[in-house]
């Protein structure tokens, strides 16, 4: 919890109302953002679920360090670790039934019904100064665009064996670059006053009345929405954040593209 002055609750929302944050952005303008890929996510070989046979399986996990901030500490961050977690499944997964989900599950399906990529996303937060949703979202994007799957290959079922699993030959050599065209960005609108801003501070989010995140893809798609805050939102201005939304994340995909295309140029020099 941010602890502010009158004086300062009063610079912030005066600021925002003018469209001129404590930091010098607008309402809708981003904080600089700096991508290093090399470290992903971590891949194994696994069964599909009985009720998606067709479909490979992603599982996100979340761990806020208690270095992050004190709150983090002991029940206070594994709380917020298992919101983020749902909120990131949702937005990049859909629903259990899979619809709207960003990332193609049965591109992860090897032989139906028998054999999976299991994908492990992990998340630690190391810092935080708001927004954690979004910037979470953000770097598993990076991850993806920089992962790649093992080329496999089913080998003939040995009529002797009693496994009814196929015999699997993954490649150390050859992989396929993961597909992330679909995969979304959320971007989270936080309502202060009567405006809403995007990429909210700490001490901005403690002045919040509701705020609501929309997994948007790279084709205007919404993928998912988690809202947060007690405070009501009327149905007409959910559908005018939504819009705001796909307008800013236009500018995010374009800018978080960039930055991955760069880093990957880096990693390739060194």
């Amino acid at each position: 919890m941010v602890g502010l002055s009158i004086g300062e609750t009063n610079f912030i929302r005066g600021g925002i109302a003018q469209d001129l944050r404590c930091d010098g952005r607008k309402r809708l303008s981003y904080r600089p953002i700096n991508v290093e890929t090399g470290v992903i996510p971590q891949a194994e070989l696994g069964r599909p679920s009985s009720s998606r046979p067709d479909h490979g399986k992603v599982s996100i996990h979340v761990d806020c360090s208690a270095t992050a901030a004190p709150m983090y500490q002991g029940k206070g961050g594994e709380e917020l670790s298992s919101e983020l977690a749902l909120a990131l499944q949702r937005g990049l997964l859909g629903s259990k039934s899979g619809a709207g989900a960003g990332i193609d599950l049965s591109s992860l399906c090897i032989v139906e019904g028998k054999t999976c990529w299991d994908l492990y996303i992990d998340c630690l937060v190391l810092s935080s100064d708001g927004n954690l949703l979004d910037a979470l979202g953000a770097g598993i994007k990076a991850a993806l665009s920089d992962t790649g799957v093992p080329r496999v290959q089913v080998m003939a079922a040995d009529a002797s064996s009693s496994s009814d699993q196929p015999e699997i030959d993954v490649s150390d050599e050859e992989f396929l670059q993961f597909d992330t065209s679909a995969v979304p960005v959320i971007i989270t609108l936080t309502k202060v006053g009567r405006h809403y801003i995007v990429d909210a501070t700490a001490e901005e989010e403690s002045q919040m009345s509701s705020a609501i995140s929309i997994s948007v893809n790279r084709q205007g798609h919404i993928c998912g929405l988690t809202k947060r805050g007690g405070a009501g939102l009327d149905p007409s201005i959910i559908h005018d954040m939504i819009s705001v939304a796909k307008h800013v994340s236009e500018q995010f995909l374009n800018k978080l593209d960039s930055e991955i295309a760069a880093a990957q140029a880096r990693q390739e020099e060194s």
